[in-house]
This record gives structure tokens, C-alpha cells and sequence, in this order.
């Protein structure tokens, strides 16, 4: 058998592509199980340190984004996670492109024997897009047609050895594969399974759910833009990125639940959910009034000024001001220490009520300089402001701040996005690529194929 790999993963499916044919089904494999881990000796002294996740195997089967970015989080935190993607075509983000990025050589054809996929118009593309990139770093990939007994069954023996399930599969479409939670649950009592929807298990188990759709829908884009303008999205699929948030902090909980019980759930999470918890003080503000808010641009409804202003030639300084001490420094600054005095603009609510004035006050004197030079003269005072970056700009900043903002995984791949998080004890993983298609496909099957006890072949 292949030697170890890490210590015992236990496979989630996050979001299982369809199959090839069907989705998914009931079909369940006798028997609770879980993944032995192979020993563990006293690590030597330089060593690699413990994970918080060491131990736990995910089976992502989702596609997209919010599976997949919740899999990829869990896998940063040190859970083994294990890719489920249809044959042939794979994961639906792996074509959302351009910019494509070509895969390293490996001396292999390409998944399945079939030639690159075409590029527009026509040219052989080799390559993933950079979109599948930004979220399954870290993980195997294994190509399964759920369709396929003999691929469903090792389906369910991912299913029935993993800690973790995600998927975002409609609902009710893996009960004939048996992979739906009643099943799984059967096999595993310990698992984990996470649903992701975009409305839902109820009325709205049947509806698409895609985060442009459910940005529109569930009133962000009635939020977002200038007062009379066109409703616009955010300028990132925001409602998945909110959702695997969701969906990691709930499959946490649910892991320390088993801890003490030792009894896994269903976890759900849907889309529009999550954007409506997201809404905070908008959604609490029409609570309390019965009124809708609307779009204000880069202001903010009970803040000033809290917002983007002129700077020289038109250029633009973010500015949030959030208490009184503050803007009376602000003023000070500009040279204008009367503003504060102004009844007008003394208190958070005066500023509020007369934010045109303001803002013309504020812009008149702001005219004189850049917003770089605004910045570190303002900062100095601690005022909170800043320039409009573009991304570039903003990773060279986390850069200069220590902040060490990317994560190279592996000579020709796209460099990743490093994690947020910081465990003094338990540190992120160091990320690995992502994976091509089916590309632990030979010694993941062989692994299912034989006993449970033995664990993970490394990762290569």
C-alpha cells in the first residue's frame, strides 16, 4: 500500500460537480467508518508544527465558489480535502475565463486522454482558469461520474471515510447516488455534512442559485451604486465569499460538537441567507423605520463624513471619520479648526443633516494636495483615511505593512492569496497548487478500492 500521507484526513464533499449524466442519488454503503490516520511519532525538532485541523479529511464535492473557498479554508487551517469534480470538464470555474494559466508539464495527456480544450475561436488552450485557482488550493483532485456505479460507489467511500462533506448539489439530487445527509449520516454517524443552496431547502429548493442573481435579489444591488443611478453589483462575487464564511464557521462548530458527542450533522447554509445577515445595519435600519434604504454611492447613511472626497485634480481620499474627536482633528488639519465649532458640524448627526455642506467645505480645502500627501498628514492625526488602490496598489501596501500579502505554491502556477488567519500555535498550512483534473485520480481510487484503516498515499 502507498505510504501515509498526513495524519488521518477524513473526506468532506463541499460542493460535488454533477455527474456526468444525472445528479445524485440514495444509495448508501453499509457500515460506519472513518479514516485511521497512520501514526504519529513525537515530531522532531524542526519539524512541521500541528495544524488546528490535523486529522480531518474533507470531501469537497462543490463547485465554483462558495464550496470550494470554504474546502480551500479548511484546508489553510490543515484539514486534508479531497477534490470531486465531473470527468471531461471538471469544475465549472476551470473554464470561466479568461485569464487562462497554463499547467505546468507533466508529461501526462490531458485528463481522460482527450485533447486541451479548445480556446475561443478555436486555438488549443492547456491551461485552468485563474478564477478555479483562487479557490482549490491545496487539495487532490479525483474525477468522478456519479452516474457510473463503480464511481458512485467510491462516491459513497470518500462519503463514509471523511469527517467532512461539502456539497452544493440542488436538493433531494443526491439521494439515488447515496450521498444525500440521511445516507451518508447512516454510514458515518460522525460526518459532517454541509449543504450549500442558493434559496434553501424549502420553496425555494428548486431555484438557481448563482451570486449575481442572489446579489440582485436579495437587495444589495438596491444598495449599491449612486442615488439614481443604475442598482450595480459588488465588484466581486461577495454573496459566495459571505456564504463559505458561513458555511467554515458552521462546519467548525459542528466538528467541536462531535468532539464532545461524538456525532456529526447537517449543516446548511444558502445565499440569500447569508447576504441577509450581511445587510447589518441596512436591514436593521428598515426594521426599525419600515423604510428601504437606497444607494448612496461611497457615503454611509449615519456617518460624515464617511466617504470618498476630492482631493487635487479630482482624485479621490477615502475618509471615516467615525466620532467627534476625530473630525475635530480632521479639521485642524485642513487648517479649518472652526468647522468643528460650526454648529453645523459639531456633533456626528449635525454632519449627517448637512453633509453637502460639509462636503464642500471639506473638498475646497482638501483641493490643495494629493491624496497620498492627505494621507499621511491626516493618518499622523489619526484620522482614518486612505487612497482609492487598485489591487496592485493594494497588495504592495500589505506588502510594505509586513503583511507578506501572497504565497508563491510552486514554480509556473499562479501564486495564491495568502490566508487571513494567524494561529500563534496552530499556524496555517503552507498552500500547494491546485490540482488538474483527476490529477491524484489513480492513487485516490486505489486508496477507496482498499481497506479503510490504511491511510492517505502522500501527496506528490
Amino acid at each position: 500500500m502507498p505510504q501515509p500521507h498526513r495524519p488521518q484526513p477524513r473526506p468532506p464533499a463541499d460542493a460535488a460537480p454533477e455527474p456526468t449524466g444525472a445528479e445524485p442519488t440514495d444509495t448508501e454503503p453499509p457500515g460506519a467508518g472513518t479514516y485511521t490516520a497512520p501514526p504519529t511519532d513525537a515530531a522532531p525538532p524542526g519539524a512541521a508544527p500541528a495544524r488546528a485541523l490535523d486529522g480531518i479529511l474533507v470531501a469537497d464535492f462543490s463547485r465554483v465558489l462558495a464550496g470550494p473557498l470554504a474546502a480551500a479554508t479548511l484546508a489553510d487551517l490543515g484539514a486534508e480535502v479531497i477534490k470531486v469534480e465531473r470527468p471531461g470538464t471538471g469544475d465549472d470555474t476551470r473554464a470561466w475565463g479568461p485569464p487562462f494559466v497554463a499547467d505546468p508539464p507533466s508529461g501526462e495527456e490531458p485528463p481522460s486522454g482527450e485533447e486541451p480544450a479548445p480556446h475561443e475561436g478555436g486555438a488549443p488552450r492547456r491551461g485552468t482558469a485563474a478564477y478555479f485557482d483562487a479557490a482549490n488550493r491545496s487539495k487532490r483532485g479525483l474525477a468522478l461520474d456519479l452516474g457510473d456505479p463503480d464511481d458512485a460507489a467510491a462516491a459513497r467511500e470518500l462519503a463514509r471515510r471523511a469527517d467532512v462533506l461539502i456539497e452544493n448539489f440542488r436538493p433531494g439530487s443526491l439521494a439515488k447516488y447515496g450521498l444525500d445527509h440521511t445516507a451518508t449520516r447512516a454510514a458515518n454517524p460522525g460526518l459532517v455534512h454541509c449543504t450549500i443552496t442558493g434559496f434553501g431547502s424549502g420553496a425555494g429548493a428548486r431555484l438557481p442559485g448563482y451570486d449575481f442573481v442572489v446579489q440582485a435579489v436579495g437587495g444589495l444591488m438596491s444598495i449599491t451604486g449612486e442615488p439614481g443611478g443604475t442598482p450595480l453589483k459588488a465588484g466581486v462575487a461577495l454573496v459566495d465569499v459571505l456564504t463559505a464564511k458561513d458555511a467554515t464557521t458552521g462546519i467548525l462548530a459542528a466538528l467541536r460538537h462531535r468532539d464532545r458527542t461524538g456525532q456529526g450533522q447537517l449543516v446548511e447554509v444558502n445565499l440569500l441567507s447569508s447576504l441577509l445577515g450581511s445587510l447589518v445595519n441596512q436591514a436593521s435600519g428598515h426594521l426599525a423605520t419600515g423604510r428601504d434604504p437606497g444607494p448612496m454611492g461611497n457615503r454611509h447613511p449615519s456617518i460624515a463624513p464617511y466617504e470618498t472626497l476630492a482631493c487635487r485634480d479630482g482624485q479621490l481620499l477615502a475618509v471615516a471619520v467615525g466620532n467627534d474627536r476625530q473630525f475635530r482633528e480632521l479639521a485642524r488639519a485642513l487648517g479649518a479648526p472652526e468647522l468643528a465649532e460650526d454648529a453645523r458640524f459639531a456633533r456626528n448627526e449635525d454632519r449627517v443633516q448637512n453633509r453637502t455642506d460639509l462636503v464642500k467645505a471639506l473638498e475646497r480645502r482638501l483641493a490643495s494636495d494629493t491624496p497620498h500627501d492627505w494621507t499621511e498628514r491626516l493618518t499622523a492625526v489619526s484620522v482614518p483615511c486612505g487612497p482609492v488602490n487598485t489591487v496592485s496598489e493594494a497588495l504592495e501596501l500589505a506588502q510594505r505593512l509586513g503583511l507578506a500579502p501572497v504565497t508563491p505554491v510552486g514554480e509556473g502556477r499562479i501564486p495564491q492569496v495568502t490566508s487571513p488567519l494567524r494561529l500563534s500555535g496552530t499556524p496555517v498550512t503552507q498552500p500547494f497548487a491546485p490540482p488538474r483534473l483527476d490529477e491524484h485520480g489513480t492513487a485516490l481510487r486505489t486508496w477507496l478500492s482498499g481497506p479503510a484503516d490504511h491511510p492517505l498515499p502522500p501527496h506528490v
